[in-house]
C-alpha cells in the first residue's frame, strides 16, 4: 500500500487540489443521492428534475464552502483536530444550504433529507482524508524507531507532535517523575513512570530515549540521565529554550546529549555592572580572538556594547571565522557595534603599541597563547616565546599605550607546573604581578582556570569521534582528573573577575568538583546506548584504550599555589596572594631565557624554567623535536649571529 500510494503524495500541490475538488464532487453527490434513497426506498425520485436540479445547486456551492473553510490548504498527512472542525463546519454548511435552497426554489427535497446528506458526507469526506492520513502514517511508522519522551511538559507535548508528523522517530509514551502526570494520556500517549522504561522496551520495541526538559536545570539533568544510564538506552535531548527562542533550532532537532548536562554544573547567573564595568562604551582589544577562550569573550564583550572591538590574532583563517560569526550575532540580535579584524603576532611589540595607541584601547584580554601540553614540549622555543615573550610585548605595548586594564587568560596548568606550557603560564603571570607593582597607570590582573569543554584538543569530541567509529577510545590514565567548565561560563567570569581588579590580582575560578576522564568515556558509552567493553564484559560495544600519560603531562590539576585565597564578591570567583619576583629581578632572568631561546638551548632553557619561582618539576626528559634531532645528529642547529637580536628591545627597562 505504501508504494501505490507514494506517487499520489508525492504530487505537485496544484494537481492534488485538483484531484481533491473531483473527489469532493463526487463525494457530494453520492452521499446526496444516497441520502434521497434512504429517505424515500425507492429509485424513482432519482428520475425527477428537482432531484439533479438540487444536486447542480449541491455540487458548487459545497465546494465553494470547503474553499473558503480552507479544505484544500491543509496537507492530508498532517491533518489533526482543526481539520476535524473545518469538515464538521463545512458538511454542516453544506446540509444547512441544500434545505435552503429546496425551500426557496421549491425542489419539495424531504426535510429529513438534509440530515442523512450531513451524516453520510462527514463519513465519505471525512472518511476519505483521515484513511488516507491513516494509510501514510502506517507505512512510515514501519521504518521509524520507536522512542519514549521524557517529560510530559509542553516541551515535550510539543516534541510528540511535531515527531509523529516527521520522519525520523515514533513516539510511543511518555516517562515523567511527577506522579499527579502518571497513567495519564497526553497527545494519545501515556505517561509512565520512569522505572518502567524496561516494559517499553520489551512490549512496545522502545529504542531510545528522548530528554524534553530544556529549562529544567543542570543539576536535575544530571540526575535523570544517571538514573537512565544504567538501563543502557541511547539518550538524546533537544534544543536548549534560548535556541529555540533564538530561532537557532526547532524543539525537534534531536541532539547528542552535551557533556555540559553530564557534569551537571549549574551557571550562575552574571552580575551586569562586572560584565560592563571594562567593556560598555570603550575600546576593547581581545589578543587570540580566533581561539576557543578568545572568541566567545569577542562575543560577550560585543553584546555588552563597547565603543569598539578589535580582534587580533595571528591566524588569518581563525580571524576570518571570528569576525564573519559577529556580524551574524550582529545582524541578528540587532547590534551596532563597531568591529575591526587586525592580523598580528603578540611577538610583535612595535605593532602592538601602534595598535594601541592608535586606537587608544582602553581594556585588553590577552587570550592569545599555545595551550596543548604536548605540542609545547615538542615546540619548546615557540611555546617560551609566544607564551612568554608575547605577553611580555602585549603588556609593554599595554602600558605605553596607556591601557587602562589588562586581563591575562591563564590555566590551571600554572600551578606547580610539570610541563612547559603551565611554566609559560606561570611566567607570563609573573611578568603581569611584576608589571602590576612596578608602575600604576594600567591595571593587570590574572584569571586561572581548568579545561573549558569544547574547546580545541577536548576530550569530548574526540570520544564522540572514537564511540562513532566503533572505538576504542583513547584515555591516557584510568585515573586522571580534570577540571571542566563551558566556555561561555568561563568568558563571563573572566571578564567579570577583570572588573574587580585592584592591580596584580591572580583570580581563581570555583572550577566546581575535578571529573575523572575515564568515567566520563564510560558514560558517553552508555548514554549512546552501548556497553563497555572490559573484562568484566568481554561482549561490549566500545573498548576504553590506556595510552600512557603524555610528555608533561600530570594526573590532577591544582588552582591554587598556596593557602593563602580568598572569596571576592562573586561566589564563582577567588583571589590569591601568590609569591612572584620584583621585575628588577625579573628582568634578568627573562635576558637569559631569551638568549637561551635564540641560541636554540634546550639544556638552558629548562634550566631557567626550574630557577624561577613557578615550581616547575618536569617529569620526562626533553622532548623538543628540533633538540633530539640534533641530538641524533642528523642535521646541525646554527646559533644566531651575536648581532641578531629581534626581542632585545623588549627586555628593555620600561621607563
Amino acid at each position: 500500500m505504501r508504494y501505490s500510494l507514494h506517487p499520489l503524495f508525492r504530487l505537485p500541490r496544484k494537481q492534488k487540489r485538483t484531484i481533491q475538488l473531483v473527489v469532493d464532487a463526487v463525494l457530494i453527490a453520492s452521499s446526496f443521492l444516497l441520502a434521497m434513497l434512504l429517505r424515500l426506498e425507492s429509485w424513482t425520485p432519482l428520475a425527477e428534475a428537482r432531484t439533479w436540479l438540487a444536486l447542480l445547486l449541491l455540487i458548487p456551492l459545497s465546494l465553494a464552502i470547503y474553499v473558503r473553510l480552507g479544505f484544500y490548504r491543509a496537507v492530508i498527512r498532517y491533518l489533526g483536530p482543526k481539520a476535524i472542525r473545518a469538515v464538521i463546519i463545512g458538511v454542516v454548511i453544506s446540509a444547512l444550504s441544500l434545505a435552503l435552497a429546496s425551500y426557496l426554489f421549491a425542489l419539495g427535497i424531504p426535510r429529513s433529507v438534509p440530515f442523512i446528506y450531513a451524516m453520510l458526507a462527514l463519513l465519505t469526506i471525512g472518511g476519505v482524508r483521515f484513511g488516507l492520513r491513516a494509510i501514510y502514517l502506517r507505512s512510515q511508522i514501519r521504518h521509524k524507531p520507536r522512542v519514549v519522551i521524557y517529560g510530559a511538559g509542553s516541551a515535550g507535548r510539543q516534541l510528540a507532535v511535531s515527531l509523529s508528523h516527521g520522519q525520523e522517530y515514533l513516539p510511543i509514551a511518555f516517562v515523567d517523575d511527577a506522579l499527579g502526570l502518571q497513567n495519564t494520556f497526553i497527545e494519545g500517549l501515556k505517561v509512565y513512570p520512569p522505572r518502567q522504561l524496561g516494559y517499553l522496551a520489551d512490549t512496545y520495541g522502545a529504542e531510545r530515549v528522548l530528554l524534553a526538559m530544556p529549562s529544567v536545570a543542570r543539576s536535575r539533568r544530571r540526575e535523570i540521565l544517571a538514573e537512565l544510564e544504567p538501563q543502557g538506552f541511547p539518550v538524546q535531548t533537544i534544543p536548549g529554550v534560548a535556541d529555540m527562542v533564538t530561532g537557532r533550532a526547532r524543539i525537534s532537532e534531536v541532539r547528542d546529549v552535551a557533556v555540559e548536562d553530564l557534569l551537571g554544573r549549574d551557571p550562575v547567573p552574571p552580575n551586569p555592572t562586572l560584565m560592563e564595568a571594562n567593556i560598555r562604551g570603550k575600546v576593547v582589544l581581545v589578543s587570540g580572538a580566533g581561539g576557543s577562550i578568545g572568541s566567545e569573550l569577542c562575543r560577550q564583550i560585543m553584546r555588552h556594547c563597547p565603543s569598539l572591538l578589535l580582534l587580533l590574532d595571528i591566524s588569518e583563517f581563525a580571524l576570518y571565522r571570528i569576525e564573519q560569526d559577529l556580524k551574524r550575532i550582529a545582524a541578528e540580535e540587532g547590534l551596532t557595534v563597531r568591529v575591526e579584524a587586525l592580523l598580528g603576532s603578540v611577538q610583535h611589540r612595535e605593532r602592538l603599541t601602534t595598535v594601541l595607541t592608535s586606537y587608544e584601547v582602553q581594556t585588553v584580554y590577552h587570550a592569545a597563547a599555545y595551550k596543548h601540553v604536548p605540542m609545547v614540549e615538542h615546540n619548546v622555543v615557540e611555546g617560551v616565546q609566544n607564551n612568554v615573550f608575547g605577553t611580555l610585548s602585549t603588556a609593554h605595548a599595554a602600558m605605553e599605550a596607556g591601557v587602562e586594564t589588562f586581563v591575562l587568560v591563564s590555566t590551571d596548568k600554572a600551578v606547580r607546573p610539570t610541563n612547559v606550557m603551565g611554566t609559560t603560564k606561570r611566567l607570563a603571570e609573573l611578568i603581569c604581578q611584576a608589571f602590576a607593582r612596578h608602575q600604576s597607570a594600567t591595571r593587570f590582573c590574572m584569571v586561572r582556570f581548568g579545561n573549558v569543554l569544547g574547546s580545541s584538543g577536548s576530550v569530548v569530541p574526540l570520544f564522540r569521534g572514537q564511540i562513532q567509529a566503533g572505538g576504542p577510545i583513547t584515555v591516557t590514565h584510568p585515573d586522571i582528573t580534570r577540571f571542566f567548565m563551558t566556555i561561555p561560563e568561563a568568558a563571563q567570569l573572566v571578564i567579570q573577575a577583570g572588573a574587580m581588579a585592584r592591580g596584580g590580582d591572580v583570580f581563581v575560578l570555583d572550577m566546581g568538583e575535578p571529573v575523572r576522564i575515564a568515567e566520563l568515556a564510560r558514560q558517553m558509552v552508555r548514554l549512546s546506548g552501548l556497553k563497555v567493553r572490559d573484562e568484566r564484559n568481554p561482549d561490549g560495544d566500545i573498548a576504553i584504550a590506556y595510552s600512557g600519560l603524555r610528555p608533561g603531562e600530570k594526573l590532577f590539576e591544582e588552582l591554587l599555589v598556596g593557602e593563602d585565597v580568598a572569596p571576592t564578591s562573586h561566589p564563582r570567583i577567588m583571589t590569591a596572594q601568590e609569591v612572584f619576583w620584583e621585575w628588577s629581578r625579573l628582568e634578568g632572568f627573562l635576558d637569559q631565557l631569551f638568549d637561551a631561546c635564540r641560541n636554540f638551548h634546550h639544556d638552558g632553557i629548562r634550566r631557567l624554567l626550574q630557577e624561577a619561582p613557578t615550581a616547575y618539576r618536569p617529569q620526562d626528559d626533553i622532548v623538543d623535536l628540533v633538540w633530539l634531532q640534533k641530538r641524533r645528529g642528523k642535521a646541525s642547529i646554527p646559533q644566531a649571529p651575536a648581532a641578531v637580536t629581534p626581542l632585545r628591545p623588549v627586555l628593555e627597562r620600561h621607563k
